[in-house]
C-alpha cells in the first residue's frame, strides 16, 4: 500500500544529523499507519529582516533561503531511502519554531521532532520549545532521542488520569502497529499530609493500598486489551518514582509514552522532576501525549 493519502506525519528539520535521525523515525511511522510525511522547516530569518538571497557577487545557489531548500532536499531524500512507500512532502515555513511546529501539530497525525539539533530547533529538550510544544500541540508530539531500536516493547505511565488513558490508547496503537507487546508501568508512593511521599504509613493498610494501586494499573489497560487482543500486555507496578521507573523501562525500550500532564506523581509532567527524569534521561524515543483526536483517514 502506498502511503499516500490521509492526515500527515509531520517532522520538523533544521540540517543537524539530529533532525535527519528525527526524519528516519517519522518516515517509519508514516509507513506504520499509511499516511504521507510532511517535512517543515522553521525559517525564521525573515523575522530577523535580514538579507534572504545570496550576497553579491556570491554563487547563485548561497544565501539563508537555498540554504533552507538545501536542508528541506536531504531531508526528503533521506526519508525516501528509509520508506519508499511513503509519499513526501516538504516545506519552508516562515516563522519561529515553536510557532511553526504547534501550527503545523493542528493537522497532524503526529508531530515529530529531535532531540536538538541547529538554530531554531537547538536545545530543543531544555527551553520554552519543548515545554511549549509538547504542552499545547493538538495532538501527540515524538521526541526522538536516545537508541531507536527496532525490537523491545512500548512503554506506556500510568497514572489513572484522562490524559493518562489518551497515552494507554496511543501506546496501544503503537505497539500494534509495530508487532510487539506493551509494559503499562504505574508507580506509586505512599501519599503524606502534604502530598506524594514515601513514608512507612501509620494509618494505612499496606495491602488495601497496594491493591488499590493494582486496580488503577489493570483498569487502565483492560478495555484497550480487549480492542487489540493481538498485542501481549504486562503491567509493572512499582514502588517508586514514576521518571524513575519508566527510564529504567525505557533501556530495552522501542517507545516511551507518557501523558503531557497527569495526576498525583505525575502531575505536570512536562515542568517538574518527572520531565527531567524522562525528557533528559529516555533511552529510547519518547511520545508526549496531551490529547488525541479523530484524523482524517482513520
Amino acid at each position: 500500500m502506498t502511503s499516500n493519502t490521509g492526515t500527515p506525519v509531520v517532522v520538523g528539520v533544521d540540517g543537524s544529523e539530529v533532525a535527519l535521525h528525527a526524519v528516519r523515525v517519522a518516515a517509519r511511522e508514516a509507513a506504520y499507519r499509511h499516511r504521507p510525511l510532511r517535512i517543515v522547516h522553521a525559517f525564521i530569518w525573515p523575522l530577523m529582516r535580514v538579507p534572504l538571497g545570496p550576497a553579491p557577487g556570491a554563487p547563485a545557489d548561497g544565501g539563508l533561503r537555498n540554504q533552507a531548500e538545501r536542508y528541506l532536499a536531504e531531508a526528503v531524500a533521506e526519508a525516501g531511502k528509509v520508506a519508499p512507500e511513503v509519499a513526501v512532502t516538504g516545506a519552508v515555513v516562515d516563522g519561529a519554531a515553536s510557532t511553526v511546529l504547534l501550527a503545523e501539530a493542528r493537522d497532524a497525525a503526529l508531530l515529530v521532532l529531535g532531540n536538538r539539533g541547529l538554530g531554531g530547533f537547538a536545545g530543543l529538550l531544555l527551553g520554552s520549545v519543548a515545554v511549549q510544544v509538547s504542552a499545547h500541540a493538538d495532538g501527540p508530539v515524538l521526541v526522538v532521542r536516545g537508541e531507536s531500536r527496532a525490537d523491545g516493547p512500548v512503554v506506556v505511565g500510568v497514572d489513572g488520569s484522562e490524559l493518562s488513558q489518551e497515552a494507554v490508547r496511543f501506546a496501544f496503537e503503537e505497539a500494534a502497529w509495530r508487532g510487539t507487546e506493551l509494559v503499562a508501568v504505574h508507580a506509586w508512593l505512599y501519599p503524606t499530609p502534604a502530598g506524594p511521599g514515601d513514608i512507612l504509613p501509620l494509618v494505612y493498610d499496606l495491602d488495601a493500598y497496594r491493591d488499590e494501586e493494582e486496580r488503577t494499573l489493570a483498569e487502565a489497560v483492560a478495555g484497550w486489551s480487549e480492542r487489540y487482543p493481538e498485542v501481549p500486555v504486562r503491567r509493572r507496578l512499582v514502588r517508586g518514582s514514576p521518571g524513575r521507573a519508566i527510564v529504567e523501562e525505557s533501556r530495552t525500550a522501542q517507545l516511551v509514552v507518557v501523558g503531557a500532564r497527569g495526576r498525583g506523581a505525575l502531575g505536570g509532567l512536562l515542568l517538574g522532576s518527572v520531565s527531567h527524569a524522562v525528557l533528559h534521561h529516555a533511552h529510547s524515543p519518547l511520545a508526549i501525549v496531551r490529547k488525541l483526536r479523530t484524523v482524517e483517514g482513520n
